[in-house]
C-alpha cells in the first residue's frame, strides 16, 4: 500500500550520502533525482515501497515531526542489529538498542530505534522468533 515516504532535508548532500549508504545495506539505491526540487527517491527498485529526501516545497526549514517514524523490515535479527550499527556509524544517534519489546516467541518483535543526522526517527525491525 505506501510507495514510499518522504523526509525533508536542510542539507540534501548530506543526506543523499547518509542514505546512499544506510539504504545500500538493503540492496537499495538512487531510483531518481529530480534537480530542480532536490528529490531524491531511494530503494531497491519502482515496485517496493521506497524513502525519498527533498527540500520543503514551502521553502521553510525542514524539521523532523513529533510522533513520525519509518519503520524498514528486516529480514532476520542480525540485519536489525547491523543495520542500526550502520546507521550509528554514519552519524545517526541512538534512540533504543537491538532488542525484543515484548515477549518471544512466534510475533517477537526485535527492533532498534535511530534518528537520523537531521533528527528524523527510524526503526529496523523483525517480526517472528530469532
Amino acid at each position: 500500500m505506501i510507495g514510499y515516504v518522504t523526509l525533508g532535508s536542510n542539507d540534501l548532500d548530506k543526506a543523499r550520502a547518509y542514505y546512499d549508504a544506510l539504504l545500500g545495506e538493503l540492496g537499495a539505491k538512487r531510483l531518481l533525482q529530480v534537480e530542480e526540487n532536490g528529490f531524491t527517491l531511494s530503494g531497491v527498485d519502482m515496485t517496493t515501497p521506497s524513502i525519498a529526501l527533498t527540500s520543503p516545497f514551502n521553502g521553510q526549514a525542514a524539521h523532523p515531526g513529533n510522533g513520525n517514524m519509518i519503520a524498514l523490515q528486516m529480514q532476520e535479527r542480525a540485519q536489525v542489529d547491523s543495520f542500526y550499527n550502520k546507521a550509528l556509524e554514519l552519524g545517526g544517534s541512538d534512540e533504543g538498542a537491538p532488542g525484543v519489546r515484548g515477549d518471544e516467541g512466534p510475533s517477537a518483535f526485535y527492533g532498534a530505534y535511530f534518528r537520523d543526522p537531521e533528527g528524523n526517527k527510524l526503526c529496523a525491525f523483525r517480526m517472528g522468533p530469532a
